[in-house]
C-alpha cells in the first residue's frame, strides 16, 4: 500500500470518528433522576481547650487518657518542648476518632508559628513538631499625616485587614529604617506624607510572621526620604540604603526602644522627683510600658550587668572607637546577657522596669565617649557603609525595580526624579535636591 493510500485512510478515518462524536453528542442522555444528599460524617471530632490560669497540661489530660498514658505523652512532649513552661492561654486541641470517640491525638500551639503534634499509636505515643504554613505577598499603602504618623498609618483604610498589632510592626519597621533621618516622636508634622511597599510572610489566620520594607518614602517638611532594601551578600543580612547608594543606617540607632516618647532630655539642671534637689541629667528617659523590650543602640561587649545604686538593673555596653552606653531602671536582663557577652545592634538586652531611684517604668540611656557624656540626640554619628563598589550594577538593577513598586503607589512625586539627581550628584545624604550652587530646591 502506498504512503498516499495511508494518508488517505488516515483523513477517511479522522472524519469517520468525528461523525460518529456529533451523532453521539445528539443523542439526549437518558434522565435518571434527581439522587438524594449523602452525608458524611467527619473522620474525627475536635475539641479546642485553653489553658486555664494556674492549670497544667496534665491536669487538663485527667479524666481523658489514663495516669499511664499521661505518663507517655508527656515523655513524648519533652521531645520538643517543657511542660512546665506552656502559659495560661494555650490553645490546646484533642482530636477523637467520631465513631467511637477513641482519643487519637493532641495538638498543642506552641508559637503562632509551630503547632506540637502528638500522635497515639498501639505502643504508645509519637511526637512531631508542625510548622505553620505561611504565603508570602507585597503590601503598597501610602497616606498623609492629619494628626500623629501612628493614626495615619493605623488608620489607613487600605490596612484595616491587619490585625491591629501587625499595623503596629508597620509603624515599628518605618521608625526602624528612618530613625537616623527623622525623629518619629518629635520631627513629623501634619502634612507630611508616606508611602512603602512591604514584602510579608502570612499566616493561614491573616496575621503577619514577618516582613520587611522592599522600598520606603517619607516626606518630612518638604523633603523626602528614602529607603531601598538591599542584600550584597545575599544571605537575608542587608540593609537599606539611599537613593545615591549610601546607607541609611549610623553606627549607633538614635534610640533603644521602639517609638517611645521622651520624658526627660540631657541637660546640666534638671529637679529630680525623688531627691527633690536640682541637679544634672547626663542621659535620656523614655517613658515606656514595663516589660517593654530594651535595644542595644550598637555592637558592642557587655562590661556591666547587675544592680548599680540609683540606676537600679543597668546594663553598661563597651564599642568601638571609645563609646560606652548605659541602660538604666531595667525590670530584668534577657537570658543569656552576661559580662563578656558580644551583641548586635537592635538585639534585645532586657526589659523596662523601675528599679532604682525611679518615679514608674522607664528607661535612663547614657552615652559616654572617653568617659564623658554626649547627648544621645546630638551626638554627630558615623554612618555606615555604602553599597559596595563591586556590587553597585546589581543594586542598581534591583533598585530600579523596586523604585517601580514605590511609584505605583500616590505620593509626592515621581521618586526617578531623585534617583537621576542622586546619580548626578546633586543630593544631599537625606535625600534633598540641591541646586549646583548648593541651595536647597
Amino acid at each position: 500500500m502506498s504512503s498516499g493510500a495511508l494518508r488517505s485512510r488516515s483523513r477517511w478515518a479522522v472524519v469517520a470518528v468525528a461523525t460518529l462524536a456529533s451523532a453521539a453528542c445528539a443523542v439526549e442522555p437518558p434522565d435518571v433522576g434527581r439522587l438524594d444528599r449523602v452525608y458524611a460524617p467527619p473522620a474525627e471530632i475536635v475539641r479546642i481547650y485553653s489553658l486555664r490560669s494556674g492549670q497544667t497540661f496534665g491536669g487538663l489530660l485527667d479524666g481523658v487518657i489514663t495516669a499511664n498514658e499521661q505518663a507517655a505523652l508527656l515523655m513524648a512532649f519533652r521531645e520538643h518542648a517543657s511542660p512546665r513552661r506552656m502559659r495560661s492561654g494555650t490553645e490546646i486541641s484533642l482530636r477523637y476518632r467520631s465513631e467511637d470517640e477513641y482519643l487519637r491525638g493532641v495538638d498543642v500551639a506552641l508559637t503562632p508559628d509551630e503547632t506540637l503534634r502528638l500522635s497515639r499509636e498501639p505502643l504508645g505515643w509519637r511526637s512531631e513538631l508542625i510548622e505553620t504554613p505561611i504565603y508570602i505577598d507585597t503590601l503598597f499603602a501610602s497616606g498623609e499625616i492629619e494628626t500623629v504618623l501612628w493614626n495615619a498609618v493605623v488608620r489607613n483604610p487600605v490596612l484595616t485587614e491587619l490585625t491591629y498589632e501587625d499595623r503596629n510592626n508597620l509603624i515599628d519597621h518605618l521608625d526602624r529604617v528612618f530613625q537616623w533621618q527623622v525623629d518619629f516622636s518629635r520631627q513629623i508634622r501634619v502634612g507630611d506624607t508616606y508611602r512603602f511597599a512591604f514584602e510579608r510572610e502570612v499566616r493561614p489566620d491573616g496575621s503577619m510572621r514577618a516582613g520587611k520594607l522592599l522600598a520606603a518614602e517619607l516626606v518630612n517638611s518638604g523633603t523626602a526620604y528614602h529607603a531601598i532594601w538591599f542584600d550584597p551578600n545575599g544571605d537575608g543580612s542587608g540593609s537599606y540604603y539611599d537613593l545615591a547608594g549610601e546607607s541609611v543606617r549610623r553606627a549607633f540607632l538614635l534610640k533603644p526602644l521602639a517609638y517611645r516618647r521622651i520624658s526627660s532630655r540631657f541637660t546640666n539642671s534638671r529637679y529630680h522627683p525623688i531627691l527633690r534637689t536640682w541637679r544634672s541629667h547626663r542621659g535620656v528617659d523614655y517613658a515606656a510600658d514595663a516589660g517593654t523590650d530594651i535595644m542595644a543602640t550598637s555592637d558592642g561587649v557587655v562590661i556591666h550587668r547587675g544592680f548599680d545604686s540609683s540606676y537600679g538593673n543597668s546594663i553598661q555596653i563597651r564599642h568601638p572607637n571609645g563609646f560606652v552606653t548605659r541602660y538604666a531602671h531595667m525590670r530584668a536582663f534577657r537570658g543569656g546577657i552576661v559580662v563578656g557577652s558580644r551583641v548586635k545592634q537592635g538585639e534585645v538586652i532586657g526589659y523596662v522596669g523601675a528599679t532604682g531611684l525611679a518615679t514608674g517604668p522607664h528607661l535612663h540611656y547614657e552615652m559616654l565617649r572617653g568617659g564623658r557624656h554626649m547627648d544621645p540626640l546630638s551626638v554627630d554619628l558615623p554612618a555606615g557603609d555604602p553599597v559596595p563598589s563591586e556590587d553597585r550594577g546589581r543594586w542598581r538593577d534591583e533598585m530600579g525595580v523596586r523604585v517601580a513598586l514605590l511609584e505605583t503607589i500616590p505620593g509626592a512625586g515621581p521618586v526617578r526624579d531623585f534617583v537621576a539627581q542622586a546619580e548626578a550628584g546633586t543630593t544631599t545624604r537625606e535625600g534633598r535636591a540641591e541646586t549646583p550652587s548648593g541651595g536647597l530646591q
